[in-house]
């Protein structure tokens, strides 16, 4: 379902005739929304190609928040060099947002200036698309702590390319395989449980099912920020993965994820596994496949734990689930095929 933003000004019975009868093509000077939170808030626009859509980085993204406003994050994917690296700016305790289409970067920095200052989110798209000459090349979405967001998609962003609000997120995207990208991406957020790292990828893999960026794929990334000591190496309260070239760049920051969960987070003793018998003997065969021979079984496994920045799940007298798991990957990494 697409329909533009003069059409999305019409009362809901004429706006739902004039989407059963046609796509629309009508230009203006874009699109914003901040309180929409249907498929009418989709935004396509179809335009020629020009020398300028060579110089875009198409992106499908959702910038969203938790339920209580404590965590703030943003999720792309892209067939472009590491999209992560330029679209998505979160800062803690004050607002997320994205930058794409013809990515204007400053609105990173700026974008985030302003929800620091304690500017609403739609008074900052205002600001921030007011004073670019550039904008109908632009898409921004932008979402504080508490409020709707708010979201600019200039006429000239290839199509498919729009956006679409729903409960504590908003979606957007160019370039994309069509409207559904965005449905897929929002409905995935709203009914997924869990932290927001989690659904907002969750929500990326919807995207990318339902056909992402057009063109392909290459890089992803999500940021999440929440409430928390960020001054530690591991915190988690903060998840910054980038994936910047890979064929299958969203199951790879899956992978991503997984592993800084690990890396961030204490041991799960419900789910230790005591440290004797047929485990012991498995923990002594995957030291020795990955080196480490001579020593005590637990003088061993600290000494790789260490290598693997793991020594934090330690425990006295059984091992962690995810470090076995871990110690499980790498042995079976290096083992050589008899024969």
């Amino acid at each position: 379902m697409v329909l533009p933003f003069s059409v999305r000004r019409l009362a809901a019975p004429v706006a739902a005739l004039v989407i059963s009868m046609m796509k629309i093509r009508h230009y203006d000077e874009g699109s914003t929304s901040r309180v929409k939170r249907t498929p009418e808030a989709l935004h396509t626009v179809d335009v020629t190609a020009g020398p300028h859509e060579r110089e875009d980085a198409m992106t499908y993204s959702l910038v969203a928040r938790s339920a209580d406003g404590a965590e703030l994050g943003a999720a792309t994917a892209s067939k472009y060099l590491a999209v992560g690296a330029t679209v998505p700016a979160v800062s803690a305790g004050h607002g997320a947002l994205v930058t794409q289409a013809h990515t204007n970067v400053a609105f990173r920095e700026e974008g985030l200036a302003l929800l620091r200052a304690g500017v609403p989110a739609e008074e900052a798209v205002q600001i921030l698309v007011q004073g670019d000459a550039g904008r109908a090349r632009r898409q921004l979405a932008v979402l504080g702590t508490t409020g709707e967001p708010a979201v600019w998609t200039g006429e000239l962003c290839s199509e498919a390319a729009g956006h679409l609000v729903g409960t504590d997120c908003v979606a957007i995207g160019n370039l994309m395989a069509g409207a559904t990208v965005l449905e897929a991406m929002v409905e995935a957020f709203t009914a997924a449980p869990g932290k927001l790292a989690e659904r907002l990828l969750l929500a990326l893999a919807a995207g990318e099912r339902a056909g992402g960026d057009r063109r392909g794929r290459q890089s992803a990334a999500v940021l999440v920020l929440g409430a928390g000591d960020h001054d530690r190496l591991r915190s988690p309260a903060r998840t910054d993965l980038r994936v910047d070239d890979h064929p299958e760049p969203v199951a790879e920051l899956r992978r991503l994820l997984e592993l800084h969960r690990v890396v961030v987070s204490g041991p799960e003793r419900a789910t230790a596994l005591p440290l004797d018998g047929e485990t012991a003997a498995e923990v002594d065969r995957l030291l020795q496949v990955s080196g480490h021979a001579a020593g005590g079984l637990v003088e061993r496994l600290s000494i790789w734990a260490h290598s693997e920045n793991l020594e934090h799940r330690l425990l006295a007298d059984a091992v962690d689930a995810a470090v076995l798991e871990r110690l499980r990957d790498r042995a079976g990494g290096l083992r050589r095929p008899a024969g």
